[in-house]
């Protein structure tokens, strides 16, 4: 029939749909193959909103709370749930700012009012009760120039401003209980899907909500406090506050002006702050270190970190060797297997501990070792005549993925460890309510280095993404406790910067890629930003070891 559209998903029979129908309706006859309610849909390679319709027939995927696409469905509308409940129950005297993500979650804070945690627990009350309502959550297309007319009327200066440096002429909203907002992605259908979330109070007027996560979709996990890495979080949103640069529009601000100069400045020297002083902390327990172990998530420049507190540590008389864990991987046909049945070299046990403690063990007794090199083509260890012996008084750097974990070096005493956690955690936003995630910065970070040292494309990368924050899951982020300090590698411009790099890559993505949705939600991120020439980008950058032109080299 003309009216009629056929729909095919995942090689089930087609079914068929009136023209015009939404794809909420649609979804409605496929949720008996999910575990949890479907929150998105994919059509003609675009992840899209239940509230589209269709009127021609199409292969539709579709996507829960368990998935990515999904998963980034559920949080967003939670924040727009968030925002509103906080608009209704404080009546319009409190705003609600979205900082950053943390365990599984985001962390906010509230300002207008003085909060505490039984207020925290009456606004998750309310926010519950907007879901147990079930209310539709349209979406709405609106003239940029009337969406900046709307922000100013609310005082929310830095919605209008960001806009001010968006070129397109129409921008997507949502409305809920009479609140607009614009999110960069789609929401949920309605209110009633979002049913698991956790508040948890922290500090002053700041709380954590927390929702399943596609590691844990089952269920809200309690929340478990970090304390050293909120508190560097909270160091440097402060910091960013102080030099004038909260989020997009303030960054745009400067650079419109030609003065990111000073800021590339002043963010380098916070870097390398961090840097001294984790090298003073070493020289004052210089009789009891041995060995500094440096771990992080990908992509969080632990190779230019580790070469500069060399030299802060050189600077202070303390000579410094590195040793690379990867030299120790087990030879190839000894390597553990996955539950695919595919070789695990990201697992411990990929390591020959036993060999690599045995060295360890005989370089601080101050014995002459033969250390190996791995050779990755042939998949065994190899040996070059690289001898080292140790004087009294150095010291070992060892940065690898399983640095935090003790498992790697049992035979060494605690006592003569030191161990740094390395991540950027960004504390610039699009605005109050559009946070960017940390995992976006490496993201964008990795496709620049893959592409420029490597040869892979901006989707080779996207699509090893998922394997790789995988890995994180299992080897960084259980032991980011375990350490004695941390170093937060973000720097305060670099978005501007890789802004040039990252986006012809990401454009490069064919529209019928699988990562086609991921690359085009990376490009509407940095359309945020003006980019920033690099030149004035120094040597011995951080941001070098992605771009290109550092003065350390292997």
């Amino acid at each position: 029939m003309v009216n009629e559209i056929t729909i095919t998903y995942e090689g089930k029979d087609p079914l068929k749909f009136p023209k015009g129908t939404s794809l909420y309706e649609i979804s409605k006859s496929y949720q008996k193959y999910f575990n949890y309610p479907i929150l998105a849909a994919k059509v003609d390679n675009d992840v899209i909103g239940l509230n589209e319709t269709l009127t021609k027939s199409a292969d539709v995927h579709f996507y829960d709370r368990s998935t990515y696409h999904g998963n980034s469905t559920y949080g967003r509308t939670l924040q727009f749930i968030m925002i509103v409940a906080v608009a209704e129950l404080f009546k319009g005297q409190a705003e609600v700012v979205i900082e950053h993500s943390i365990d599984k979650g985001f962390y906010s804070e509230i300002y207008g009012i003085n909060i505490d945690r039984p207020q925290i627990q009456a606004l998750e009350d309310y926010m519950h009760k907007l879901v147990s309502q079930d209310i539709v959550i349209p979406k709405l297309s609106v003239s940029r120039l009337e969406a900046m007319r709307y922000f100013k009327s609310k005082s929310q200066l830095d919605k209008a401003r960001v806009l001010k440096y968006t070129s397109n002429t129409y921008i997507s909203m949502h409305q809920l209980n009479g609140v607009y907002d614009y999110f960069y992605g789609d929401l949920a259908y309605s209110t009633g899907v979002i049913d698991d979330f956790k508040l948890t109070y922290i500090q002053d007027n700041g709380f954590v909500v927390s929702f399943p996560d596609v590691y844990n979709p089952e269920c809200t996990l309690d929340y478990k406090h970090h304390s050293k890495l909120f508190d560097t979080f909270l160091d440097y949103t402060k910091w960013g506050r102080t030099v004038g640069v909260s989020n997009a529009a303030d960054m745009n601000h400067i650079v419109s002006r030609g003065r990111y100069g000073n800021l590339i400045r002043l963010a380098e020297a916070y870097y390398n702050s961090q840097i001294s002083n984790i090298s003073e902390k070493i020289y004052e327990a210089k009789d009891r270190i041995k060995i500094i172990l440096i771990a992080g998530p990908s992509s969080s420049g632990k190779t230019t970190s580790s070469k500069k507190l060399e030299i802060y540590l050189q600077s202070r008389g303390i000579h410094t060797h590195r040793i690379s864990v990867d030299d120790y991987f087990k030879d190839r046909e000894e390597t553990p297997l996955n539950d695919k049945g595919e070789p695990d070299f990201e697992s411990l046990n990929a390591i020959d501990i036993t060999m690599f403690n045995k060295d360890l063990t005989k370089l601080l007794a101050g014995e002459k070792v033969l250390l190996p090199e791995y050779n990755f083509i042939l998949g065994k260890k190899e040996y070059h005549k690289r001898w080292l012996q140790m004087k009294e008084n150095d010291m070992i750097i060892i940065e690898g993925l399983h640095s935090l974990n003790d498992d790697l070096t049992p035979v060494i005493e605690r006592n003569a460890k030191f161990k740094i956690y390395l991540s950027p955690l960004t504390q610039l936003n699009i605005d109050r309510h559009n946070r960017i995630h940390t995992s976006d910065m490496r993201k964008l970070r990795r496709i620049v280095r893959d592409n420029k040292f490597r040869g892979y494309s901006a989707a080779d990368t996207l699509k090893m993404w998922k394997n790789i924050r995988a890995g994180e899951e299992l080897y960084i982020f259980p032991f980011q406790d375990h350490n004695d300090a941390i170093i937060n590698s973000a720097l305060l411009y670099e978005i501007g910067i890789l802004k040039t790099y990252a986006e012809p890559l990401l454009y490069s993505v064919p529209a019928n890629d699988p990562n086609y949705p991921e690359a085009l939600r990376l490009i509407n991120l940095l359309r945020n930003f003006l980019t920033i020439p690099s030149e004035e980008v120094p040597a011995d950058s951080i941001l070098r070891e992605f771009i290109g032109g550092s003065c350390f080299k292997e």
